[in-house]
């Protein structure tokens, strides 16, 4: 097992209060280190309240619960950064703040009003750093805006128009200034979102299991990991083997086979097998470790659409030159040629975009969905199919015992009891469904040992030395090959009322069956109505409930083109790929870990808020509401981001072109084609910020989505 590499950096404590202290290091000066994936490492650590980082000035200040422990926890975080937050290819932030902008439009304003050589040597000596910058690019990455950028300035220079070269000055600090914000606002946002979710954990005391509060395990103790849980700290298995999905720290998407003696990382999710694991690190030890993957899907990655924009912005600023160099080629006036030059199509293309995707991430993340990156976002406006897994997501997941059918060898109790002690610490709503009917009826449990969860059918455990079975009657009779005929007419009947059917056996015997009720949302019919509305064309539902029970459910939701029954989870996935073999572009809505694999082949894969961790760490979106119409309000805040975009970029084509005739035809001098050009492109990243910072719909999601469609 590989360690994620660390690299020693040496903070020093410069100011501290009871509840914050302010470090600095020159690490930070570092030119690869990303500084959003180091403020998120501290921010995920338990009593971490506030982090501001501050690059130039290489200092970090955190504002903590005042605890000796956090503050050891912090100190230690930063004395050993991951590898994974230096980049090779990363770009820094402008690092631009309103005093910058202020500072460069006060000396462009004052700048008519100085002496002569003052002018002269001010505007010089601001302009150089952008000229180098623009010869460094020039070289190495070739024609690009900041080369653009930097003629502009030298020909305004050269020429004596000092107002010009500043004012040029000013309104691009304004520009990197309102780019800045806009992708901090939402970086935020998303960055708060990894604090660690796990609240109860299972650990192994005296030979039996019990739950307990995350902040209470102590290092040494045994926690126990079932299929789909997050492994929440770092430790050595001591017990079982199993299959572990790592990609949430090293980005490998084979599971991993870990044994007795592999080490675990907190973060990772158990697929198949049921793991004991000894605790070495613990609680805020162990947060740096969820912090890469998220950072490099949902900050770091970029969508196809932000790809292509800025492929084509690239593109387009060779051109501007060739036309400026043209221009003065043709009619030998370098003022000309200054205006033309001043005018790029690619910033409001480049910048529009980012600062549209991430704001609609931002806006989607206020009305309850979290979008992993940017292509979840356009995906999400593009799928014409929705197909849902019926449990905890038309549904409201949450079960309630109806019937309880014991042989006549048992009671109701005693079945409750055994079924309830076989589920006890299963993350499954059947379970959590037996195993609340029995605490509402005050049965104690009976001590359970040998656990082992079968993926998507059942539990099989001991109880008193005797093998229990609890699952679907497909795992019990066809996989089990449990005798199940007994009770064949009293299973018909309660799935013709549409319930769900639990079988219990001991021993290979079938001992009773227990049924329940999955109630449909209140909302459920009304959203999807909504989605036909807002251009999805079909919707199914697929389940392995049985036929009467699917059907009866789908009877209440008229938007429902078509339901499937009785399925494994890989016929889940089957049905996906068929509906995309056919040109459907599909989004995929699922809960449990039998979900995965149609959340992974799904061009969207959808997970509800209180799915299992494997479900969420497979999902491109990820409900934190358990009311379906935030799910149908992004799709909204989606589409509104495609028009947006669109938008944005037919302006910026049609404002540049005329300010490029203009300025090409000398009926406009430089400053008037750069003001035009500039603020022409600040209005469009304002107008794209504005129109994405809103919902399409300002209504209340739970009122009537007919109203905010």
């Amino acid at each position: 097992m590989t360690r994620m590499p660390l690299r020693t950096s040496r903070f020093e404590i410069v100011h501290e209060l009871p509840y914050r202290i302010r470090l600095r290091s020159i690490i930070m000066l570092a030119p690869d280190l990303d500084l959003n994936y180091l403020q998120a490492g501290v921010e995920s650590l338990s009593g971490v309240t506030a982090v501001r980082v501050n690059g130039p000035a290489f200092c970090i200040v955190v504002d903590y619960d005042g605890t000796d422990a956090t503050r050891t926890s912090i100190i230690a975080a930063l004395k050993q950064i991951p590898n994974e937050a230096f980049l090779n290819r990363n770009k820094k932030n402008h690092s631009v703040d309103l005093f910058d902008v202020g500072a460069k439009t006060a000396v462009a304003a004052a700048i008519p009003i100085l002496p002569g050589p003052v002018q002269m040597a001010t505007s010089w000596g601001l302009a150089i750093p952008g000229i180098v910058t623009a010869i460094q690019t020039l070289f190495t990455r070739g024609v690009k805006i900041e080369v653009l950028d930097g003629t502009v300035k030298t020909l305004s220079l050269l020429r004596g128009e000092y107002f010009t070269s500043n004012s040029i000055g000013a309104l691009l600090s304004l520009g990197e200034y309102l780019e800045d914000q806009s992708e901090q606002k939402s970086t935020d946002l998303l960055k708060t979102l990894l604090k660690p979710q796990i609240e109860k954990i299972w650990i192994e005391r005296d030979g039996r299991e019990i739950e307990i509060n995350f902040t209470e395990l102590q290092v040494g103790e045994i926690v126990v990991c079932g299929p789909g849980e997050m492994i929440p700290v770092e430790g050595t298995i001591v017990e079982g083997d199993g299959s572990v999905n790592q990609s949430s720290i090293t980005g490998e998407s084979v599971p991993v086979h870990l044994q007795p003696g592999d080490v675990t990382l907190s973060g990772t999710v158990v697929e198949e097998g049921t793991l004991k694991i000894r605790a070495d690190k613990v609680g805020s030890e162990t947060g740096m470790a969820r912090i890469n993957r998220f950072l490099e899907t949902s900050l770091r990655s970029q969508s196809k659409t932000q790809l292509k924009s800025s492929e084509l912005a690239d593109k387009l600023v060779p051109l501007t030159f060739a036309l400026g160099l043209g221009v003065y080629a043709f009619t030998q006036d370098a003022a000309r040629a200054a205006a033309v030059l001043t005018v790029d199509y690619s910033c409001a293309i480049k910048l529009s975009t980012p600062i549209a995707t991430r704001t609609s991430m931002y806006t989607a993340s206020q009305a309850g969905v979290l979008l992993k990156g940017g292509q979840a976002l356009e995906n999400l406006a593009a799928i014409d199919t929705l197909v849902f897994d019926k449990t905890g997501t038309l549904t409201q997941g949450i079960l309630k015992i109806t019937d309880i059918v014991p042989i006549p060898a048992f009671s109701e109790k005693e079945l409750l009891s055994i079924a309830a002690g076989a589920e006890e610490h299963y993350a499954h709503p059947v379970a959590k469904a037996v195993v609340k009917e029995a605490k509402d009826r005050d049965i104690s449990l009976p001590k359970v040992s040998g656990v082992d969860f079968i993926v998507a059918h059942g539990v099989s455990a001991y109880v008193d030395g005797k093998r229990i079975l609890v699952g679907s009657q497909h795992f019990i009779e066809e996989d089990e090959l449990v005798d199940c005929t007994s009770m064949e007419e009293t299973s018909r009947q309660l799935r013709n009322e549409g319930k769900n059917l639990l079988f219990v056996a001991m021993n290979e015997k079938l001992i009773g069956i227990i049924a329940m009720r999955d109630e449909l949302r209140p909302e459920a019919a009304e959203t999807l109505a909504g989605f036909k509305a807002a251009g999805i064309k079909h919707i199914e539902i697929l389940t392995g409930d049985h036929r009467s029970t699917a059907l009866a459910l789908a009877a209440q939701l008229p938007a429902v083109d078509s339901v499937h029954w009785e399925l494994k989870p890989e016929d889940k996935a089957t049905i996906v790929k068929r509906l995309k073999d056919r040109g459907a572009k599909v989004g995929f809505a699922g809960d449990g870990v039998n979900d995965t694999p149609a959340l992974i082949c799904a061009d969207v894969g959808i997970c509800m808020p209180s799915g299992a961790d494997l479900a969420r760490e497979s999902a491109q979106v990820v409900m934190m509401d358990e009311d379906m119409r935030t799910l149908l309000k992004a799709r909204l805040i989606a589409i509104n981001n495609r028009e947006t975009l669109t938008s944005c970029l037919w302006s910026a084509v049609a404002i540049n072109s005329a300010t490029l005739l203009l300025a090409g035809t000398g009926k406009i001098s430089t400053l008037t084609a750069a003001m035009a050009h500039n603020l022409s492109t600040v209005g469009i990243l304002g107008y794209a910020a504005l129109k994405t910072s809103s919902s399409p719909c300002e209504s209340n999601p739970k009122e009537p989505l007919n109203e905010a469609l």
